[in-house]
């Protein structure tokens, strides 16, 4: 059986203008779901902070999680926000250790 190289991105949101960003946000989610190597792509919407938002993704490797980030969606989805974000995106690359590499 292969090891599994999960990796874990977190990009976070803090909206000028809500309703567009999760106009913008919601398209890239739907399209990041078919890349290859993507597992899961979220889009959370922050209950204590109003117009604060997550996009959390998990991709097969790291390889396939970088060619996203060069794709043309991640790069549609950025030029998109330019005039909704109330300040610069937070953006995270995560190990994805799960509870059996830590027994």
């Amino acid at each position: 059986m292969a090891e599994l190289e999960l990796t874990i991105v977190t990009m976070r949101f803090d909206a000028a203008d809500p309703a567009a960003l999760v106009a913008i946000l919601s398209k890239y989610v739907v399209l990041t779901r078919m890349q290859p190597g993507c597992r899961n792509v979220d889009l959370c919407g922050s209950v204590t902070a109003p117009g604060r938002y997550l996009v959390i993704q998990k991709w097969d490797s790291p390889d396939a999680q970088r060619m996203h980030f060069d794709s043309p969606e991640m790069v549609e989805m950025a030029e998109s926000c330019r005039g909704v974000l109330a300040g610069p995106r937070d953006i995270d690359v995560w190990d994805g250790a799960s509870a059996h590499d830590l027994a």
